[in-house]
């Protein structure tokens, strides 16, 4: 009963609409105060907070959120997508082709997924609907692309899961690379087809000359310059990822501000949802820390490890089920959420099976990828479709295909540890 009520009770507060991080935080005090007693509990409830959130590695977080903000509000995004249109827009499904490339650029220098399928909804589906797209089929696509910031560098979700995990960060933001590109390509590749199948999805759009496609590139080679920047340092280990979310968003900032004239007010609407974004993912942490302290003093960590390495399997099948276990779980809840709940549990058990722990990361990332824009929940679906004013069930319709993709990406990255592990491998060369 000690184990099974806090369990129970952080599933009825995540059900019944408790925030998160206050959900880890209430169900983990409860399970120390059964297990440990009033002293211990109030001693960790003293001093986890500060623990957890006095780290400099943290500060990480901040600094992409910051940059973000900046470039969007910059106006970058809607001048990325115009180039991309400019050149690639003539093809078969060509504005679909450019929602994805110019996705990929924002989740270059974002981070964040509701935040990218937010601001392309709001860019790409009007365009789309001018050369008579389908919505399902537009919407669709936003929401998708959208995923791209969960994998490619800087990743919200990779970062948390170095902090969580204590794998080095860098590596792991180099590793979404291979696995981010090939899901860019496979979305397009799949654009491709369903429009040479079905023209009147994604009608073509007019050509443009070279001059206007060049004078295109006008508008985005800050943010370029901005990618490279980041990546550059990264990988060749000039700067910590730390630094780097410090060293981007300054950038970004005065690209802000001198290049593209960002004033006050959207300067501080940036500030504001930084700190707003920044708060709620800190108080997940805190409470996912205490939450972590009570499975600790249960020992069921160490029991679950203990029982999963005796099973007469193969590792590849207990990994296959923990893959299946992540995908079911990001169909009803929060992507953060399932992260803090999940890896004190299943990130030991990887270990103990001999995996890679940078390979189960960008595993455990493109799970949450997937539960960005599978039914019922679908964060992805729900923002893109309010942003673009077309019901949700419609949104769901152009996810499918894609979908399909998703899942085929993730079997060769299940199946192919190296196109997740190669490119780290070269930095310590």
């Amino acid at each position: 009963m000690t184990i099974v009520l806090p369990v129970v009770g952080l599933l009825v507060l995540i059900l019944i609409g408790i925030p998160v991080g206050f959900s880890l935080l209430i169900a983990g005090g409860l399970g120390l105060l059964l297990n440990s007693g009033m002293d211990a509990m109030n001693g960790i409830l003293q001093t986890t907070p500060h623990a957890s959130a006095a780290s400099f590695v943290l500060t990480t977080i901040p600094m992409f959120i910051l940059l973000a903000e900046f470039t969007t509000s910059s106006g970058i995004t809607t001048k990325a997508f115009k180039a991309c249109h400019r050149w690639v827009g003539h093809l078969p499904g060509g504005l679909a082709i450019a929602t994805v490339l110019a996705s990929a650029g924002l989740a270059a220098i974002s981070g964040s997924s509701t935040a990218s399928a937010a601001t392309m909804a709001k860019t790409a589906v009007p365009e789309m609907r001018k050369y008579k797209y389908k919505d399902s089929f537009s919407v669709g696509i936003v929401s998708v692309a959208g995923t791209l910031a969960i994998m490619i560098p800087p990743s919200i979700i990779l970062i948390i899961y170095g902090i969580l995990t204590e794998v080095p960060i860098a590596p792991l933001l180099i590793a979404g690379i291979v696995p981010g590109v090939l899901t860019a390509l496979g979305f397009i590749l799949s654009i491709y087809i369903t429009a040479k199948r079905q023209p009147e999805m994604a009608p073509k759009a007019e050509p443009f000359t070279m001059k206007e496609k060049v004078q295109s590139l006008k508008g985005i080679w800050p943010m370029m310059i901005l990618i490279s920047l980041i990546v550059v340092a990264i990988y060749s280990g000039a700067v910590t990822p730390t630094e780097a979310g410090a060293v981007g968003a300054f950038f970004s900032f005065l690209i802000a501000t001198l290049l593209f004239s960002t004033k006050f007010p959207q300067i501080k609407q940036a500030l504001n949802q930084t700190m707003k974004t920044t708060c709620m993912i800190f108080v997940i942490i805190i409470g996912a820390m205490i939450f972590g302290y009570f499975l600790t003093a249960t020992q069921v960590t160490q029991q679950l490890i203990s029982f999963v390495g005796n099973l007469p399997v193969h590792p590849y099948v207990i990994m296959g089920i923990i893959v299946l276990i992540y995908l079911l779980l990001g169909t009803f809840m929060d992507q953060l959420a399932i992260l803090f709940l999940t890896i004190p549990l299943t990130f030991p058990i990887a270990q103990s099976l001999g995996f890679d722990p940078i390979w189960f990361g960008i595993i455990v990332t493109k799970t949450a990828e997937i539960g960005l824009i599978t039914p019922p929940l679908g964060m992805n679906v729900y923002i893109a479709s309010s942003a673009a004013k077309v019901p949700v069930t419609e949104a769901f319709k152009g996810v499918w295909k894609l979908l399909i993709v998703e899942f085929i990406i993730l079997i060769l990255l299940f199946f192919f540890p190296l196109l997740s592990t190669w490119l780290p491998s070269q930095m310590n060369m």
